[in-house]
């Protein structure tokens, strides 16, 4: 695996944060990356990916900081409520987001521009951990492709598998040992070409958002060597919450 030297001024939150996750991800997980060079060394670009743990944004960070990338997340707006945690993840950059709210508007413009400065933004389209049965990717949300066609940046998709075994779903315990094999897989850009410049087209988005789920899926299904569902999983018409523990139906309980 060729890892490729930082270039970008990290600033002192990654200077901590690599510091403290890193020995610990070395310690407990074993990295079996595929195609990380096909990450952009530079510019403008959205890392998208399916969402299997809550661990997933630490394993995400792992590859993409090691192929010389600072990530910035679209993160859940729960976190920033906490005020010293909202002061480190401001400082490292990360973006939040009101999920199923109107105020996740402001998440997509800070997104974009911060594609347009050239920066690396990292989005888990499904929005929350999935809610398939199987762990497979389910349906997406709009936010990465609108992103997308509104800047015409690459989408770099990357399947996934293995984080929830170090810890599962809506749980808090670890299963640190034995290490646990964290397989990332990148694959080629995803196709948007003919959608760029049409993000107010919802027809145009949705066309975008299925690429998107679509290239995710084929590489989750390349690493587990098995087929994919003949169709995603769908909360709504499953009846099940679309953020949240499934399992439990407080009102007000921290979203994920």
């Amino acid at each position: 695996m060729k890892v490729r030297k930082l270039q970008q001024k990290r600033g002192w939150a990654w200077h901590v944060a690599v510091l403290l996750v890193k020995p610990v991800l070395l310690a407990t997980t074993k990295r079996r990356w595929v195609g990380g060079e096909k990450i952009p060394a530079s510019g403008g670009c959205i890392i998208v990916l399916n969402h299997v743990s809550h661990v997933d944004p630490f394993t995400a960070a792992h590859i993409v900081w090691d192929h010389g990338r600072i990530p910035r997340y679209l993160a859940k707006s729960g976190l920033f409520r906490n005020r010293a945690l909202r002061f480190f993840l401001t400082a490292a950059g990360q973006i939040p987001v009101e999920r199923l709210s109107a105020n996740a508007a402001g998440a997509y413009d800070a997104a974009v521009a911060a594609v347009r400065n050239g920066e690396c933004v990292v989005v888990y389209p499904e929005g929350t951990i999935t809610r398939d049965p199987a762990g497979w990717p389910m349906v997406g949300k709009s936010g990465a492709a609108r992103i997308a066609l509104a800047t015409g940046c690459p989408v770099i998709p990357i399947g996934q598998w293995g984080a929830q075994a170090l810890l599962a779903p809506y749980t808090t315990r670890l299963h640190p040992f034995p290490r646990k094999e964290i397989r990332m897989v990148v694959g080629d850009p995803v196709d948007l070409s003919d959608l760029v410049g049409q993000q107010q087209d919802p027809m145009r988005v949705k066309e975008g958002t299925d690429r998107i789920m679509a290239a995710i899926t084929a590489l989750v299904a390349q690493i587990r060597d098995e087929p994919a569902p003949a169709e995603r999983f769908d909360p709504r018409k499953a009846g099940v919450r679309q953020i949240g523990n499934p399992q439990r139906h407080q009102p007000g309980e921290d979203p994920s």
